[in-house]
């Protein structure tokens, strides 16, 4: 007998245990009634063998597992003292499965934190893992470079960025997950006892249609996928052994790329902004490392953004209101690359191959149209004029590109191509950068795809405005605002613009080494000029980062996504001097069948166009099926239980999971009668804070001197002492509100007293904490009523005279007997006691 390993993953939680020859996996719904257990050997030094016995456990099942487990792994028979099963690590998912040279490793998620919410599923992001080799010491076969191939692996850094989620699919745009999906009944958890058997009939009848044409019992289910969009997805190489082994609900895919959440507040009503920026898996890489696009048309840094806007009120889906937006951004959809032989700040650009007739710009529009459908809008943002051809050598190869694709297209699903050079118009003091991507994102109206030449600064900035210019829409289209117009310097595009620089910097630290070196406020020319210097930095730190480590990154990138899979009969990793044939397999064969250049798109698209091919089978089950209500039964899609967990004791401040941006809170100023409305335009004065910007900024300054221009000279001690400490008229806006100075300037008269009545000042007190302003005292008769009335159950309201209220016996007794519990007196239970205490049991363990 030997120590046993015993692995839990649990969806809220996981323990790890050891067995010589085997390890043993459980994984159990929310609420701990349902219990799935995979087998893995230990024996095999280079296969993976996983024994999945589709078997659903009751809680009490799964403790006699254990305790079998337990007794047949002691040292000794009949040993009391040390126990079998020792726990070694807590978890709360599988990333995956991967080996190189010896046997297979398991990669385990062991801390999580909980990122946003969306229609009740959490979506959570990967703070730790574990990873952990599967064979025992008996049967390893050691290799040399074993070593060196999992430090590569874990240079991919899975607490940095990544995401994942029990219930909803993420790699999938919300219109997607929301469009109904039917699904049979015997894929999910079958009964474990007659009793049981009975109430899932009973649900089925309940939650369940009925296809007349097949007879299938079907689940209506939102936010779930039985497929996920493997373009996306990280993990989906590292579960590709296991896929078709074991229970889907095993499976659980991660995407890499930014998830941020913040709570607009408009008078107390609570809307999310929720956006998801998923990353490529397909030609992905570093900044010099990859460019241009692969021979499958996968573009470099290519990231697919999402923005969903919901009334966060109402939590569910089937209930719920709840708008989404998606653009995208991609490196130029050409054969070209930079020579960083020698590095400089600007490597110059090189077409790689001649493509006469735009075969990978095709591919790449291609996946656009069966994703998105039709019409995809490019927005190229390179320069024109250049002293010395840089970047226009994109421009000029990827426009005629466009134009041979769209002669072949019919005329009203034709591929729109914006070009406008941004960095040229940003030098320029007569033109607005900003106020051309407002009219560009107005005129908007199908899926924008975004490409500079890193697609980093102004891609980013040009997506915001895109992006605030669809907020507003969803805004208004969900009745929040009366027009879909929002302005600048208002708490709502604040805190938007504040979650997109968040996006921006995620985005740009992944791709480029360093955050973002021009914002939003660079192009508004309002940065401030300490700005300029942490640009200087973030420059000098992407230069570092390109020249030294994104080589080692990308050798990461490469072993992760197993684009390279080490093996004896090929050279290793490190030794190859490129990795251009990892990423460009099809260069290799010659194709049996050479696609069109002219019909160029995939058979099928066009006949459904302008609507996305991939949601053209779900268009064709909503027309079949008529929805009753979603099953309440199914406790992985149950929104009370995953949030709320009434089966478990919980403490109050775990409710509070997320810490998200609040308008009110980071955004709105605290200035004297403000109006709350996050759509009010507030500028910013001296003192940097906020205030209701009614004036022009010009005018505002203006004031401002002419009231220091003209302001007494200071007064001495004794009138300051007697002066009221109102603020002028001078120093109030038209509406009234007093706007926050640092030095208010006070109201004195001739003879150095204040000129306002005692009344005026006690009235104003009240205005300055509360925003009120009382017009008249109450009335006499009004002051009888509230003496009359008891304001305290005390006979005496003052703190040294204070008797003690009255209380009855029954509370009394049971304020003792909680007393003599905590000295160790426990009282003889009652019925009723015992009677709470075995429901408790029977929720919580039965």
């Amino acid at each position: 007998h030997y120590p046993t390993a015993f692995l839990c993953i649990n969806i809220a939680y996981s323990c790890f245990y050891v067995s010589f020859q085997r390890y043993f996996l459980v994984g159990t719904n929310q609420s701990e009634t349902k219990h799935r257990v995979l087998k893995i050997d230990r024996t095999e030094p280079k296969d993976l063998v996983i024994i999945d016995d589709k078997h659903v456990y009751s809680q009490q099942e799964v403790r006699e597992l254990l305790g079998r487990l337990d007794l047949g792994n002691r040292t000794k028979i009949g040993q009391k003292g040390s126990s079998g099963l020792s726990r070694a690590v807590s978890a709360f998912g599988i990333v995956g499965f991967v080996r190189f040279l010896e046997g297979y490793y398991i990669v385990l998620i062991t801390k999580r934190r909980k990122m946003a919410d969306i229609g009740g599923h959490s979506i959570y992001k990967i703070e730790d893992t574990s990873m952990i080799y599967i064979p025992n010491d008996s049967v390893r076969v050691t290799h040399p470079d074993e070593a060196r191939y999992v430090r590569i692996f874990q240079n991919v850094d899975l607490s940095s960025n990544f995401y994942f989620s029990y219930s909803y699919d993420l790699s999938h745009s919300l219109q997607y997950n929301l469009t109904l999906l039917q699904r049979p009944y015997e894929l999910w958890s079958s009964p474990t006892s007659p009793a049981e058997e009975e109430v899932n009939k009973q649900s089925k009848q309940d939650s369940f249609d009925i296809f007349e044409d097949e007879g299938l019992p079907t689940q209506v289910v939102y936010g779930l996928q039985s497929e996920p969009y493997y373009k996306y997805v990280w993990n989906g190489k590292l579960l590709e052994r296991v896929k078709d082994i074991v229970h889907h609900d095993w499976l659980m895919y991660i995407i890499h790329g930014f998830c941020g959440q913040s709570k607009l507040l408009i008078y107390g009503r609570p809307v999310h902004i929720t956006l998801f920026a998923r990353r490529s898996s397909k030609f992905a890489g570093t900044r010099f490392l990859k460019r241009g696009a692969n021979c499958e048309g996968d573009v470099a840094n290519e990231v697919e953004t999402e923005q969903i806007v919901h009334d966060a009120s109402v939590m569910s889906f089937a209930a719920g209101s709840y708008s989404s937006y998606v653009q995208v951004r991609g490196s130029v959809p050409l054969y070209w690359s930079q020579d960083i032989s020698t590095m400089m700040p600007k490597p110059p650009i090189r077409l790689d191959q001649a493509d006469p007739y735009a075969h990978v710009a095709a591919l790449h529009f291609d996946q656009m149209l069966q994703r998105f459908g039709s019409p995809i809008i490019i927005l190229n943002l390179v320069k024109k004029r250049e002293k010395r051809k840089h970047e226009k050598i994109l421009s000029e190869e990827l426009y005629p590109a466009v134009i041979n694709l769209n002669q072949f297209l019919p005329p009203d699903n034709c591929i729109d191509y914006i070009a406008w050079d941004m960095a040229r118009y940003t030098k320029s003091k007569l033109c607005n950068v900003l106020d051309r991507l407002s009219m560009i994102a107005e005129n908007v109206t199908g899926v924008l795809r975004t490409n500079c030449v890193d697609c980093l600064d102004r891609t980013n900035t040009a997506q915001f405005m895109v992006g605030k210019c669809a907020l507003a829409y969803q805004l208004y289209a969900l009745g929040m605002i009366d027009k879909p117009k929002l302005q600048f310097d208002t708490d709502c595009v604040r805190l938007f613009e504040e979650l997109y620089e968040d996006h921006g910097d995620t985005l740009s630290l992944q791709y480029g080494g360093s955050q973002l070196v021009h914002r939003v406020k660079t192009y508004r020319k309002i940065a401030p000029w300490t700005q300029h210097s942490k640009d200087i930095m973030q420059t000098l730190s992407r230069y570092y980062s390109n020249a030294f480590s994104d080589a080692d990154r990308q050798d990461a990138i490469n072993l992760f996504l197993q684009v390279y899979q080490p093996s004896e009969s090929k050279p290793h990793l490190w030794e190859l001097p490129t990795d251009f044939y990892l990423h460009q397999k099809n260069s290799m064969t010659l194709p049996q069948d050479r696609r069109s250049y002219t019909l160029w798109w995939s058979p099928g698209i066009l006949s459904y166009l302008p609507l996305a091919y991939d949601e053209v089978p779900c268009e064709d089950s909503m027309k079949k099926v008529k929805v009753k209500r979603v099953n309440r039964f199914e406790e992985s899609i149950d929104i009370y239980t995953e949030f709320f967990k009434p089966y478990e004791l919980t403490a109050f401040d775990d409710t509070f999971c997320i810490a998200m941006t609040n308008s009110a809170r980071e955004f709105m100023p605290k200035t004297v009668g403000v109006d709350p409305s996050p759509f009010t335009v507030r500028k910013p004065d001296e003192t940097g804070k906020s205030v209701l910007g009614n004036k022009s900024s010009k005018e505002e300054t203006l004031l401002q001197r002419k009231t220091a221009a003209s302001a007494p000279p200071p007064p001495s001690e004794e009138a300051i002492s007697s002066t009221s400490e109102d603020d002028s008229e001078e120093d109030r806006d038209d509406d009234g509100s007093v706007s926050q100075r640092s030095t208010p300037i006070k109201l004195l008269t001739e003879s150095g007293e204040s000129n306002r009545t005692q009344e005026e000042i006690q009235q104003q007190s009240v205005k300055e904490p509360y925003g009120l302003n009382l017009s008249e005292f109450p009335a006499e008769k009004d002051l009888h009523i509230y003496e009359r009335e008891p304001v305290s159950c005390f006979p005496e309201d003052s703190i040294y005279g204070v008797s003690p209220p009255q209380v009855d016996r029954e509370s009394r007794e049971e304020f003792e007997s909680h007393v003599m519990t905590g000295q160790g007196q426990v009282r003889v239970l009652c019925r009723d006691d015992m009677l709470m205490y075995r429901e408790y049991v029977k929720n919580r363990y039965m």
